[in-house]
């Protein structure tokens, strides 16, 4: 790609921007959300079309117009979120492509079923079968279902949009190992991550944008963590984590021996007024069924849940609401946003009352309190009329966050706040959690980031198979005693 540029109205996304990948290397391509690396990839892909520059693939000059286009070129991409069919077989997921228009039945599905158990096998998921249902598998085998596909089409090159974002550590590294073997067959590998210290492991060299314009290209074994950061946001980023809150004694949250049926065995915690209180574990582990149901969102089947010291009955997000909590959830574009609404709109969703009279929404006011929040929170937006589904992970996040500081509550629950954004939004968010703790907010930090964890919380909860195993001073542990807890070591043996 040479020269690439597009602009969309009140925005240039891509201005002259070079990028190859070549046959096998992994290529990670990174950037702050918003630096052009969605636009450059769909321009890659068929879903855009250049406003110019020029394309080559093998050497030779092409024009991709349309994801057909790109396929037929033998580039695929593989989601963050999936475009597998849930309530088809495995087999018939990987030849999906090759099915085109014709009816399954016209597929030879002998040979469909021998090529996808050869394909998984090469790829290590030799254990499944390939009648099973889509819906049946883990995430971590979707994804591997999802780079067999491209693989079954012969893919000179494959992008990867945030590979590991929801796999445990055990499915990053046999990810990792998969594609080794892709690099050695001589696949091209664009990859795409905000994770630097996985990029750095598995790249061979590195591009990387900023507003829309390309910042460099370098061989990964020239690069430091910090001239990366550097690169991406055009300083030094010289502190992270920002930590000036101090919790006080007052207890805002209790919640006793609260269950889930399944997923959450007699939790209970405590959280003070001004406190950042970190939740972890491996994945799977039942801290996303506890947060939701302190929020409402699930059922529970037992347990008490106290606000200031007073027993509050919370059977629905509304009644948290009203009692003054708030929910980030950690999937925002399915339950966090409207995406074709547009920023003023979805700043005012969980708060309509506090910008409404007499039954009406008072625009000018909302408009208002959407701009203040866009100011305050540094979104990068045309307007306030752009539909959110346009803005990049980060800035959508900050739209999450501002629809529930309108509400103005007390206890603030975020679930992996930072997912899938880049180092500078993290920095960002960090600071806003530790001004809001300063406010005297209390902050339940849930997060698969122990660096994370740590570094922001004052206290953790550890949670195994549904109980909550340990509780820990943050000053005073370490990733390797989280790890002991959540993968079911004791006290005892961790002494």
């Amino acid at each position: 790609m040479a020269g690439i540029s597009k602009a969309f109205p009140g925005v240039v996304a891509l201005d002259g921007v070079d990028f190859e990948v070549r046959a096998g290397e992994v290529h990670a391509l990174l950037g702050e959300n918003g630096a052009g690396k969605s636009t450059l990839v769909k321009i890659m892909t068929g879903v855009y079309e250049k406003d110019s520059g020029e394309m080559y693939v093998r050497g030779e000059k092409v024009e991709i117009r349309s994801p057909l286009d790109a396929q037929r070129l033998g580039i695929r991409i593989i989601h963050q979120e999936f475009t597998l069919i849930n309530d088809m077989s495995v087999a018939e997921n990987i030849f999906l492509d090759a099915m085109g228009s014709r009816m399954l039945s016209w597929v030879p599905y002998r040979r469909m079923r021998a090529e996808s158990r050869e394909l998984l096998k090469r790829l290590g998921l030799h254990h499944v079968s390939v009648d099973a249902l889509v819906r049946d598998l883990s995430v971590a085998e979707q994804q591997i279902v999802e780079i067999a596909r491209a693989l079954r089409e012969e893919a000179a090159v494959i992008i990867m949009d945030e590979p590991t974002a929801a796999l445990t550590d055990a499915e990053v590294e046999r990810l990792m190992d998969i594609i080794r073997q892709l690099r050695a067959s001589g696949t091209g590998i664009v990859y795409i991550s905000h994770k630097l210290d996985e990029v750095m492991a598995i790249a061979d060299r590195a591009t990387v944008l900023r507003d829309g314009r390309l910042v460099g290209t370098k061989p990964m074994a020239e690069l430091t963590r910090d001239e990366i950061v550097r690169m991406m946001v055009g300083r030094p980023l010289t502190k992270l984590y920002v930590r000036n809150h101090k919790p006080t004694s007052e207890v805002a949250l209790e919640v006793r021996d609260l269950s889930v049926p399944g997923r959450v065995h007699g939790a209970s915690l405590v959280a003070h007024k001004g406190e950042v209180v970190g939740i972890t574990g491996l994945m799977g582990a039942g801290q996303s069924e506890l947060v939701r149901a302190i929020f409402g969102a699930v059922p529970r089947s037992g347990g008490e849940i106290k606000l200031h010291g007073r027993p509050v009955d919370i059977r629905s997000p509304q009644d948290a609401i009203r009692h003054g909590i708030a929910l980030l959830t950690e999937n925002r574009k399915e339950e966090g946003l409207v995406l074709l609404l547009s920023v003023v709109a979805n700043s005012s969703l969980a708060a309509l009352e506090k910008v409404s009279r007499f039954g009406f929404v008072d625009v000018a006011k909302e408009r208002r309190q959407a701009a203040d929040y866009v100011e305050r929170l540094a979104i990068k937006t045309p307007s306030l009329d752009q539909e959110v589904d346009s803005l990049s992970g980060g800035n959508q996040q900050k739209v999450v966050l501002s629809k529930w500081l309108a509400t103005d509550a007390d206890v603030i629950i975020m679930a992996e706040p930072t997912r899938g954004i880049d180092v500078g939004a993290k920095a960002e968010v960090y600071a806003l959690i530790d001004e809001l703790a300063g406010q005297g907010k209390t902050i339940l930090l849930v997060s698969s980031e122990l660096p994370e964890v740590i570094n922001l919380s004052d206290r953790i909860y550890v949670m195994h198979e549904g109980r909550i195993v340990a509780e820990l001073d943050a000053a005073n542990t370490s990733q390797e005693e989280i790890g002991h807890y959540a993968t079911g070591g004791t006290r005892h043996e961790s002494a």
